[in-house]
């Protein structure tokens, strides 16, 4: 039985790319891009101006006030209208290129119009308020490498040079099966002895979150012919989850039915609670996890083994949830020879981060999940973690804590 640490090296060994496909740019946005992007030309592609204002030539400033005849007006995306003559000006927007001769741009609101002569107040200084050609970006250079998680700064940059297509890492298509007699589907009536297929839906809404697409298979039920038909439209997909069905018990199908399918197992059972009846295994180089039934435990192992996958499938080098250090704020046991990943809400202490149990730690009680802003690791070879110890937190709600360190 491999430790935790062991079985998420097995599963991530043998996880390699998706494909690549070329998109619209707005539909790139949260997917990594896949080639390197070398700009095209120079940002900006000349000298511009920065403010509203008047171009002039810095020399014909040095006495105050001083005033200057205006001979043009250039708006942003006008053209240049000849050189100026030593004593003008010329009326600029925001953007617009620098005509020949002048050095420098005075922001309207430092002047003053009597008809065609502005008159200038403050001191000028040679270059202020120009945006010098590529003085953003170089023809040639790198912008953005391969690997990057496309956010609205890297769509922006994209955009400012012309790219409509973008190459990026095809999203991972991902059945999702539940198992078991006892299910029913959510809006059909429930009696006793039966629950909802909640899985399906937790797994499909955390395999949205990283930007893949769920595919719903339903629910097999409890006889080999529905486990074999359901489990060979799974396998069709870059990656298939199942949900219960994979302890040792005279029902539990879905290993069985996977070998029969020729899928490889790389193991089964994880030195890890929750989550210990979890099984990994390939079929080509598609990986297929098989996660236990309590919800409790098919979140966390989805967590623990499913996300990263699928996250190094599509291309993300970030793959693993951000680690905090926080103090531990009650006591806690548990048998040795396995790693416990508690559930633990969070809070902000003078002396940093502190942890505490979201509840009892049993599988079946949702509502701990509901409370958990990370899960922490309490090592394998300890029986106890006494209130004041430090605990690495795993942050499964990283858009609260990240930053506050």
């Amino acid at each position: 039985m491999p430790t935790f640490d062991e079985a998420r090296h097995m599963v991530l060994s043998r996880i390699t790319t998706l494909g690549v496909e070329r998109v619209p740019l707005l539909d790139a946005a949260g997917r990594v891009l896949a080639e390197e992007m070398v700009a095209p030309w120079c940002m900006p592609l000349c000298d511009s101006s920065a403010m509203d204002g008047f171009a002039v030539r810095a020399a014909d400033c040095g006495s105050l006030p001083a005033d200057l005849r205006v001979t043009g007006y250039i708006p942003a995306g006008g053209e240049i209208c000849g050189d100026v003559a030593p004593g003008c000006a010329i009326r600029i927007m925001t953007g617009a290129p620098i005509p020949p001769g002048c050095d420098a741009v005075v922001p309207v609101e430092e002047t003053s119009e009597r008809g065609d002569v502005v008159t200038l107040h403050d001191p000028v200084r040679t270059g202020q308020h120009i945006r010098v050609t590529a003085e953003d970006v170089a023809v040639g250079e790198t912008i953005i490498t391969a690997g990057t998680l496309l956010r609205s700064p890297e769509i922006s940059m994209l955009a400012s040079f012309g790219r409509a297509l973008v190459p990026v890492y095809r999203r991972a298509r991902v059945a999702i099966l539940s198992t078991g007699d006892e299910l029913v589907e959510l809006g059909e009536p429930l009696v006793p002895g039966k629950i909802i297929n909640s899985n399906i839906l937790s797994l499909a809404a955390a395999v949205r979150e990283i930007g893949a697409e769920p595919l719903l298979l339903g629910i097999a039920r409890d006889n080999r012919e529905s486990h074999l038909e359901k489990m060979t439209e799974g396998l069709k997909a870059d990656a298939f989850i199942t949900s219960a069905g994979v302890s040792a018990g005279d029902r539990d199908l879905v290993r069985d039915i996977l070998a029969e399918l020729g899928v490889e197992q790389l193991f089964w059972k994880v030195e890890m609670k929750p989550g210990g009846p979890t099984a990994v295994a390939m079929f080509g180089g598609k990986p297929v996890f098989s996660l236990p039934g309590n919800p409790v435990s098919t979140m966390v192992t989805f967590e623990a083994f499913a996300r990263p996958a699928l996250l190094k499938m599509m291309g993300h080098r970030r793959i693993f949830r951000p680690v905090v250090t926080a103090t531990l704020m009650n006591d806690l046991r548990k048998k040795p020879g396995k790693v416990n990943l508690i559930r633990v809400s969070l809070a902000k202490g003078e002396d940093g981060f502190q942890a505490y149990s979201s509840g009892i730690q049993q599988t079946a009680l949702l509502k701990t999940m509901l409370r958990a802003d990370a899960l922490a690791l309490f090592p394998s070879e300890l029986e106890t973690l006494e209130r004041g110890a430090t605990v690495q937190c795993h942050l499964l709600r990283e858009e609260l804590f990240m930053g506050e360190e």
